[in-house]
């Protein structure tokens, strides 16, 4: 009888998908969940990835001419009234603050007191107060553009938190630019989605799609939306980043206005655009195995840890003295424009413990080094890409000569592996039936791993995306941009469609 085969995290992505995915949060120590229902607490590990997605994303944003600001946590309960769907939108999700102070009450217990004139929400995205300080700042045509981006929190209140994907609380960036045109501000929100792209496809190795949401997929009072969509291991669509153009509704509301070049009074045309800590949640979903987190080098926190093995206490100097001097000349060397992060674990314990944790963390290479390893001038290597099994000896001069193109190699090898099995499961479907059969589990108490991206033919009709939420789950996750443009048939309503646009599961 074949012995099943042991992996790292229990239970694996077949087994159970969701909790798999916590598993490899908990297995990595990137985060955990705090005290305050619906939060969590982000640890060294996970915060040192926002940290790297901060730096190249700030970068970005830089040489397409956006400068970093702040604004308040709190905004006044009137700045959200003033755009109706934006009230709507988010009047749900939000936390209120309605006092200023503890008092000690008859039973000895803190009470809330001095209630506020007027309550504040706890900034959930902030088009309105920027839109009043926008309105302030911009008189003329020669004030504009403005282009602003902040990195923040933000809180929207989440019955079913799930640690990066949904939790009340979570850390992003919002961008906030004026214009004196719409041309401009359409330009300005494809851009900002282009940068949003070329991000995920080439750090994270998420191959995304792009395209305009549909009118009831749209952020709460933009006229266009516009985001990238990934899909996780489960086949399920995540969306990874939204641009929006706001027109001159939010200016309207905030009274953002401008003495034109002629002289004419006219409203400013607004954009706004996000990513969150989601991406950390959608690069886990990507890449990772039944053995834990797997790291794409270009946004990994260390690129290359060393672990001396070295049981005897005869031979533990010249082991640590030969690691040290390889840490000093991988440190040296230069990857992605940059030095490698090189990491020295010296603890004592277990060389296969310390080896597993490490992969559970989802180091993109490791380095073994032993007395004989000392003695050969050699090292014994592996790549998380492809396992612990990948360890294999190699020469010292040869790997460090040729670490730089390894790693390249890691990241190119776990995007061409994201974009194989999305293209597996993405399908081209032309009849309700197959539809329905495509998104309907086998398992209804437990669903199996099932669907995909659909590619059907759509008429436009709101009231069938509302159907097909309620039957099973699924949405429209964007109209694509850049393929999907033939002629055909709604396959639920007969009506003429000159698109097929993207259809899935999400989280």
């Amino acid at each position: 009888m074949n012995k099943k085969p042991t992996t790292a995290i229990s239970p694996t992505r077949v087994e159970d998908y969701p909790e798999w995915y916590q598993q490899v949060i908990k297995a990595a120590d990137l985060a955990q969940s705090s005290p305050v229902r619906g939060c969590m607490v982000i640890k060294p590990w996970g915060y040192a990835l926002w940290e790297n997605i901060q730096k190249v994303l700030d970068k970005k944003f830089k040489e397409t001419g956006h400068k970093n600001a702040y604004f308040p946590l709190f905004i006044p309960l009137s700045y959200i009234q003033k755009e109706a769907a934006h009230v709507e939108g988010f009047a749900k999700e939000c936390a209120v603050v309605t006092h200023h102070r503890l008092e000690m009450g008859a039973d000895g217990k803190l009470v809330p007191a001095g209630e506020l004139e007027e309550p504040l929400i706890v900034r959930p995205t902030s088009e309105t107060i920027i839109g009043e300080m926008y309105a302030k700042w911009v008189q003329s045509y020669r004030d504009l553009p403005i282009l602003i981006n902040q990195w923040a929190n933000v809180v929207r209140w989440e019955m079913r938190p799930r640690m990066f994907l949904r939790t009340a609380e979570f850390l992003w960036q919002e961008g906030h630019t004026a214009h004196a045109t719409k041309e401009e501000a359409i330009e300005e929100t494809l851009k900002m989605l282009r940068v949003y792209a070329d991000f995920a496809r080439n750090y994270l190795a998420i191959p995304v799609l792009t395209g305009e949401k549909t009118e009831s997929e749209r952020f709460p009072g933009a006229e266009a939306t516009y985001c990238i969509e990934g899909m996780m291991q489960d086949r399920k669509a995540l969306q990874a980043g939204t641009s929006h153009f706001l027109g001159q509704k939010f200016a309207k509301a905030s009274q953002i206005k401008f003495l034109s070049a002629e002289g004419k009074e006219e409203f400013a045309w607004t954009t706004s655009w996000g990513v969150s800590t989601r991406l950390i949640g959608g690069l886990l979903m990507t890449h990772s195995d039944d053995d834990g987190l797997v790291l794409p080098p270009r946004i990994a926190p260390t690129h290359v840890v060393i672990l001396p093995i070295a049981t005897k206490a005869e031979t533990r100097d010249a082991v640590i003295a030969y690691c040290n001097e390889l840490r000093d000349r991988l440190s040296k060397v230069i990857y992605d424009g940059k030095p490698l992060e090189v990491e020295l674990d010296g603890r004592e314990m277990q060389g296969g413990e310390k080896l597993w944790g490490w992969i559970k963390k989802g180091i993109p290479m490791w380095v073994e080094v032993g007395p004989r390893d000392v003695e050969s001038g050699s090292v014994f290597a592996g790549r998380r890409d492809l396992g612990k099994k990948s360890s294999a000896a190699q020469p010292l001069e040869s790997f460090v000569a040729t670490v730089a193109d390894q790693l390249s190699q890691i990241q190119d090898n776990l995007y061409s592996r994201a974009l194989a099995f999305r293209n597996e499961n993405t399908r081209n479907i032309d009849s309700k039936d197959d539809f329905y059969a495509w998104f309907t589990p086998v398992n209804a108490d437990k669903p199996e791993i099932h669907g995909g991206f659909a590619l059907c033919h759509w008429a436009g009709d709101s009231e069938l995306e509302k159907k097909l939420k309620e039957d099973l789950n699924v949405t429209i996750r964007c109209i694509p941009d850049d393929f999907g443009k033939e002629d055909g048939t709604c396959i639920f309503t007969g009506k003429p469609s000159s698109q097929r646009v993207v259809f899935a599961k999400s989280y």
